[in-house]
């Protein structure tokens, strides 16, 4: 087992610098920290580049590397290995109709059990070339899945949501005795009388977010803020079809099945769709 230098200093009751004065002028400290900043280095490329220090800390630990946050943090500054800084996006929600809109029965609470229970769901929009897609999602509030999406060149509920959550519907199996909640803000994809049909048909409950109110639909929002800080806004988009192909290779051959989560306890939602299906099977 292997313990940190501050859990030993404080143990040992020394300091903490002092012990990395006495490595200086050991030669053996020389190949350990660059053997440790070699393994930092490969968790950070295998990410993407996307992964800060708390995450670098939890993949060097499955991989039985007791470090502390600070020093990975400091030996990444050395390296000049940085997570990228998030970029603020806009939203694209049309709340501007006559349609029904349901009340905000989710409130907030984003920490669900179960898979198929809650999912949540929201539209962004992404640059091509001289036009716009559109990328819409439902993603599963329990083990973070991202369960369906779709990439359209227009707004319309048939393209966006609808299209998406027939994706999500049919990779989960879901049928009406799962009693799902649909989760998203007040736009009038969501709203209107065609998607409210197929909630019907599988005896889904509609919740809306408040207006004006983005908190109300964190966790969808901030799949998008973590995709686009991740993959998109390092590249220009010439055409649909390399959009589309860097979307599916960030979302199920990443995100998915790869990317650790905080709210997941270091996992990926894979990992956790797995247990699920484990438990439900014993």
């Amino acid at each position: 087992m292997q313990y940190t230098v501050e859990m030993m200093s404080r143990v040992l009751a020394v300091s903490a610098s002092g012990f990395y004065k006495w490595l200086k002028a050991n030669p053996l400290k020389d190949d350990a920290v660059a053997s440790i900043k070699d393994e930092i280095a490969t968790v950070y490329k295998e990410s993407g580049s996307t992964y800060g220090s708390p995450r670098v800390v939890v993949e060097l630990r499955k991989s039985g590397i007791d470090i502390s946050k600070s020093t990975v943090g400091r030996y990444m500054n050395n390296l000049n290995l940085r997570a990228r800084v998030k970029r603020r996006f806009i939203a694209t929600t049309d709340s501007t109709h006559d349609f029904e809109t349901p009340e905000n029965l989710l409130n907030r609470n984003f920490t669900v059990e179960n898979i198929n229970t809650v999912w949540v769901s929201d539209i962004t929009y992404i640059r091509v070339s001289s036009h716009w897609m559109y990328l819409t999602i439902f993603l599963d509030l329990a083990d973070r899945m991202i369960v369906g999406w779709v990439l359209s060149n227009n707004m319309t509920a048939k393209d966006t949501v609808i299209a998406a959550l027939q994706k999500a519907i049919a990779n989960r199996g879901i049928t009406r005795e799962h009693n799902l909640m649909i989760h998203s803000d007040r736009g009038i994809q969501y709203a209107c009388h065609e998607f409210r049909d197929i909630l019907t048909t599988y005896n889904c409950v509609q919740s809306m977010s408040r207006k004006g109110n983005c908190w109300d639909n964190a966790v969808a929002e901030s799949f998008f803020k973590t995709i686009k800080t991740e993959k998109l806004d390092k590249y220009i988009f010439n055409d649909n079809k390399t959009l589309k192909s860097f979307i599916f290779n960030y979302i199920d051959g990443w995100y998915n099945t790869v990317r650790i989560h905080s709210h997941l306890d270091g996992r990926s939602p894979l990992e956790v769709f797995l247990k699920f299906i484990h438990k439900l099977a014993a």
